[in-house]
């Protein structure tokens, strides 16, 4: 393999995919699922022919061209050929009739590259704007060779992708052959990818970091790369023996769902590590990883401005810190104030970065680049801090930060702590509108398997191991995390996701203390309360259940601290915590005395107090 490819990177897709034909043309360079493969040389030969294609409807290099297929060979090759001659920016093959009109009318498209598998309704869209559809099978599997097409310069762009939208409309990130060559350079740097290594890529095609990590950085290798479909399981496990992986990457809810499937299987031939980015892995999961594979977790951070990769925990013998994503692999680092000014090591501020796999603005979004450059530096919205060893440790999204009535909250610490617990698969924290608070805290969380664990035992456990105020006022058991189209859960928009769920049939009281508490709770709160309804999410703070458990204890002979309204915020709950210091008989007693007297008199009538 040419020394050019592999250690500076190539200055093009172009050239590295024609340098790997010249040098051993025989060799395998994608693979499918099943094992069956392609060579370097029919790698080159299917890409020249596509971008002839191309360049017979007049496609310049600054022209945009969309590609939408599923995940296999295929896609590959389509994004591959593409990038040989155009921008290439591919989308979600899943994308409705809304979304994906909306991407081609972004991006200006001058045509749209589909593959036998890809749906009917991109090919519709794409006539009722005139655009011309590429068959990439027909066009890819015709027999004979075709012309060099003219190589792209290292400054053109390679690869147009979208940011998420979630918080704003999506912006397009291009990234050029020069940002592309740097990241690929730095993966292989930092994963020490050889001719030998195989990646398995389950990661879509669309993302950044399947594009990146799991198709061209193996590539840039000299090594082979898996086109596998979406993630399936079991399937996964016969796809590591079938091709003979060395190794895969791919985002922590990916990892979570193949050790849950995973059922004492691992891959016949040990594999050389796992590799986990785009979004927190916590110690727990890392730690089953590496007890399941029997290999090191190597934990990077990667964003779609930067070409993907920016940190990464070494290989050993090196250090690796669970909870960190490593060292700089590839751009400066530092992490900055409000200002733009420098910290010390070890304090918390936004990271920024700055270097050649780092796109040099988003396209026509002024006001965007205004706030993301700030001299030189690209401001990544992470909060972090680097440690005395230099090691990056990411503390969480500055838009996902929880305010909770003042107090600042990091939901990925609350992850951490679920998914510490035995019974939990998977765990989210996110924020939740309060009317007083401003916000307040819940948990999306899928137990394991056969677990009957239930939201009460798991805000216990949560209070041995947070502060009080960190602990979500509602925990959700879900079957499955609601994710976007990368495998990435969004914590920004979960909340109405969930919004159903969060909503309980009412039940009306059950016997004399949940009346009690419920009428209490009334005349704080107001409005009808049924017995499983959430104290914080009607609207309760500190200073209500102050005044409820003031209201409870002038009834009931109770000793009742305020935090106990915190750690049972339904009605359900906090009553059998009040059963359990009540006598029997002093329940029976209640009872007989409310048969006898008029309702509950009105908050702050002393007079009328009913004395048990």
């Amino acid at each position: 393999m040419p020394e050019s490819p592999t250690e500076a990177g190539p200055p093009s897709v172009a050239v590295l995919i024609e340098a790997l034909a010249a040098d051993a043309g025989d060799r395998t360079a994608l693979m499918r699922s099943d094992g069956s493969s392609l060579s370097r040389a029919e790698l080159a030969r299917r890409t020249r022919l596509l971008a002839q294609r191309l360049r017979a409807l007049a496609i310049a290099p600054t022209d945009r061209v969309a590609v939408l297929a599923p995940n296999g060979i295929d896609m590959a090759l389509a994004v591959l050929g593409t990038m040989r001659v155009a921008a290439c920016a591919p989308l979600n093959p899943q994308y409705g009739q809304a979304e994906l009109a909306f991407y081609l009318d972004d991006l200006a498209a001058r045509a749209l590259v589909v593959t036998g598998d890809s749906p009917a309704l991109a090919r519709e869209i794409a006539a009722q704007r005139g655009l011309p559809v590429i068959e990439a099978g027909e066009a890819l599997c015709a027999t004979g060779d075709a012309p060099l097409p003219p190589t792209p310069v290292s400054d053109d762009i390679a690869l147009v992708l979208h940011t998420s939208g979630t918080t704003s409309r999506p912006k397009q990130v291009p990234l050029s052959h020069a940002n592309l060559a740097a990241s690929m350079a730095h993966i292989v740097a930092a994963l020490q990818l050889g001719a030998d290594d195989c990646a398995l890529n389950a990661m879509p095609l669309f993302h950044i970091h399947g594009l990146v990590a799991g198709l061209l950085a193996p590539l840039a290798a000299g090594g082979r790369t898996v086109c596998a479909p979406a993630l399936r399981l079991p399937d996964f496990f016969d796809w590591l023996d079938a091709c003979g992986a060395t190794w895969y990457s791919a985002v922590p809810t990916m990892h979570q769902a193949v050790l849950t499937a995973a059922d004492g299987r691992r891959p016949r031939r040990p594999l050389r590590f796992v590799r986990s980015s785009s979004a927190a892995l916590a110690p727990a999961t890392l730690a089953a990883l590496e007890a399941h594979f029997g290999c090191p977790v190597i934990e990077a951070y990667g964003m779609t401005e930067a070409a993907h990769q920016m940190a990464s925990n070494p290989l050993p013998p090196a250090v690796r810190k669970p909870g960190s994503v490593g060292l700089p692999a590839g751009p400066e680092i530092a992490v900055i104030d409000a200002a733009g000014a420098p910290l010390a090591t070890g304090t918390r501020g936004e990271i920024a970065i700055r270097g050649a796999n780092v796109m040099r603005a988003y396209h026509a979004h002024p006001e965007a680049n205004r706030s993301a450059f700030t001299a030189g530096w690209f401001r990544t919205g992470d909060e972090g801090y680097v440690d005395a060893d230099g090691y990056l440790h990411i503390t969480g999204r500055l838009k996902e930060m929880i305010n909770r009535g003042g107090e600042k909250i990091t939901p990925r610490e609350i992850d951490e702590a679920l998914l510490a617990h035995p019974d939990v698969a998977q765990a989210v924290a996110f924020a939740v509108p309060h009317p007083t608070l401003g916000e307040d805290v819940a948990a999306a969380v899928v137990p394991r398997p056969g677990s009957t664990i239930g939201p009460e035992a798991l805000r216990a456990f949560l209070f041995d191991r947070l502060a009080d105020f960190k602990v979500p006022s509602e925990v959700l058991l879900l079957a499955e995390i609601p994710k976007g189209p990368t495998g990435k859960v969004q914590r920004i928009g979960l909340a109405d996701r969930l919004q159903a769920l969060r909503r309980h049939d009412f039940v009306a009281p059950r016997d004399v203390v949940e009346d009690i508490l419920v009428q209490c709770w009334q005349e704080v709160l107001g409005g009808d309360i049924g017995v499983h309804d959430n104290f914080f999410a009607l609207g309760g703070d500190s200073l209500k259940a102050t005044r409820v458990v003031a209201r409870i204890v002038s009834v009931l002979p109770v000793d009742l601290p305020t935090a106990l309204l915190f750690r049972h915020p339904t009605v359900a709950t906090l009553a059998d915590a009040v059963r359990q210091t009540l006598d029997p008989s002093v329940i029976a007693e209640i009872e007989r005395i409310l048969d006898e007297l008029a309702p509950l008199p009105a908050a702050g009538d002393e007079r009328d107090a009913r004395p048990v």
